[in-house]
């Protein structure tokens, strides 16, 4: 048997409104499939918020709250 592509599952549950606007998004943009329409909405609200995808490979040191300014003792040498 072939290995999934995507091989996590997730349930939700939508009102009768959420799902007609689900809808709505996907066909006016020729989604193939409601899965593929919430992928797209999520990776939009996930980047929109400040949450980028990390490429393939990336360290967690790669990724820090602090500008890289050379400064070591927290002061600016004013």
């Amino acid at each position: 048997m072939a290995e999934l592509e995507r091989p996590e599952r997730l349930q939700i549950m939508l009102t009768g409104d959420e799902l007609v606007a689900l809808e709505n998004w996907r066909f006016e943009r020729r989604m193939p499939s409601r899965s593929a329409a919430v992928r797209e909405l999520l990776r939009r609200g996930l980047q929109a918020d400040g949450f980028l995808m990390a490429a393939q490979g990336a360290k967690s040191q790669d990724f820090g709250i602090l500008p890289t300014s050379g400064i070591v003792d927290g002061s600016s040498g004013d």
